[in-house]
């Protein structure tokens, strides 16, 4: 008995039905799926989003574009600032200075020293050799930063810039753009400068042993002639220099008191040692701020394990009985022969009392007790004397030197332990010749 075919035939049917109502569905004219209505937003103009895409600093301006506040962004900003000194320092290389101008931004130009920028635009632009881009130190403590372009000028006169740089929402933008004064500046430009520039200039006096300089930046009744002279010779002969990176750092700073940490290296670089540094801020209307303390506990304590064999006392500057400070010269035992480090301390106090012939020093020759009271008296006199004749020789006049003979009357340090045996480490600082300057 064959099977009616019926069912099948209805079951075809109704599958057809199905999938033509699920084409109507999807295909309806005039409806879009949401892939298609994708596809036409991306299609249509009108329809697509507006986005909004941050200036880059980097992308040229049309050529009569005029370079004005007007014209500038706002810095975009960098996430470290020796990044963002390099890239300035790359597009003043290339003469690139309207580029320069973006990286800074408009917020940190004046009118006066964005037109001071553009008047650089096609002369060539070299930074000097050494601290062509150089960190001056901190402002606020890992907040604000100053740093100093120096710019080789044609004519043989540099040309110092100063930037400030702020930390906001962890980038860094230059806040202030300024051209240091020059002395040939046909119009004498007001400025005065503020307590990081005042530390960073008694450094770099003191660096470049320019004790005249670093004196007239200084209270004479708070920081000695000696102090100063003490720190020129712990410079050269420890070999320190600044620090490239943070070289002064912010402790703290009030209204008319600022603290600084100066942080020193070796010249390799493998050595780090610092000191303190306080400076204060005269009364209006002269405002102006003078190094009023240094403190050099921790520098002496650096120089003494590097240089003086761990001996706090084996140092160039100590403390006079008269009070102030003195500077020492040290001598081996039962001598009267200056070492080359003693003969290098004094080319510096010879350059000090050369720059100003009225300037006299008191040169005081000290003992240990080892030896009769009248040989010692002899000793400490011709300690003294052979001082006077290096600086005599070097041509330090005669009438601006005192010699004094205090054989082992004034010891440093005990010649003898408590329990009364020698102490050789004692006798060793006692050994001298002090070097009173009674400016």
């Amino acid at each position: 008995m064959q099977r009616s075919k019926a069912p099948l035939f209805f079951l075809g049917l109704s599958a057809v039905i199905a999938l033509s109502a699920l084409a109507l569905l999807f295909f309806r004219p005039g409806v879009k799926t949401k892939q298609t209505a994708a596809a036409s937003a991306m299609e249509s103009p009108i329809e697509a989003p507006q986005v909004t895409k941050a200036p880059d600093a980097s992308a040229a301006l049309p050529e009569d574009t005029p370079l004005t506040l007007d014209t500038l962004a706002p810095a975009l900003g960098a996430s470290d600032p020796a990044q963002l000194m390099a890239e300035i320092g790359k597009a003043f290389e290339m003469g690139d200075i309207s580029k320069v101008a973006r990286l800074i931004g408009k917020d940190a130009f004046s009118p006066e020293s964005l037109a001071q920028l553009q008047a650089l635009a096609g002369k060539p632009i070299r930074f000097q050799a050494l601290n062509g881009i150089r960190e001056v130190g901190e402002l606020e403590l890992n907040q604000r930063s100053r740093w100093i372009l120096t710019l080789d000028g044609s004519g043989g006169e540099s040309r110092q810039i100063l930037l400030d740089l702020r930390k906001v929402a962890d980038k860094w933008s230059v806040d202030h753009f300024s051209f240091l004064p020059r002395p040939s500046d046909p119009v004498p430009q007001v400025h005065t400068p503020d307590s990081l520039e005042v530390a960073d200039a008694f450094l770099q006096a003191v660096l470049k042993q320019n004790f005249e300089l670093a004196n007239t930046l200084v209270d004479p009744k708070t920081v000695s002639d000696a102090k100063i002279a003490g720190l020129c010779i712990l410079f050269e002969e420890g070999g320190y220099q600044l620090r490239k990176s943070k070289p002064l750092r912010a402790m703290f700073n009030r209204q008319d008191t600022t603290g600084y940490l100066a942080n020193l290296e070796t010249t390799n670089a493998s050595q780090a040692a610092q000191f303190a540094i306080t400076l204060q801020q005269a009364p209006a209307p002269s405002a102006k701020w003078i190094v009023t303390e240094i403190n050099l506990d921790q520098l002496l304590a650096d120089y003494a394990s590097r240089i003086a064999g761990g001996d706090i006392y084996y140092t160039p500057l100590v403390k006079n009985p008269a009070g102030g400070d003195t500077l020492a010269l040290y001598f081996e035992f039962n001598e009267d022969v200056m070492n080359p480090r003693t003969r290098r301390q004094l080319e510096i106090v010879t350059l000090i009392l050369k720059s100003d012939p009225g300037k006299k020093i008191t040169l005081s020759g000290h003992a240990d007790s080892l030896g009769t009271k009248d040989y010692n008296n002899h000793l400490s006199a011709r300690r003294a004397d052979v001082v006077r004749d290096f600086l005599i020789k070097a041509g330090v006049s005669t009438t601006q030197i005192v010699t004094l003979a205090k054989g082992d009357s004034q010891p440093r340090r005990p010649n003898l332990t408590e329990a009364g045996a020698d102490n050789p480490e004692g006798r060793r600082a006692n050994r001298r010749t002090e070097i009173y300057l009674d400016f």
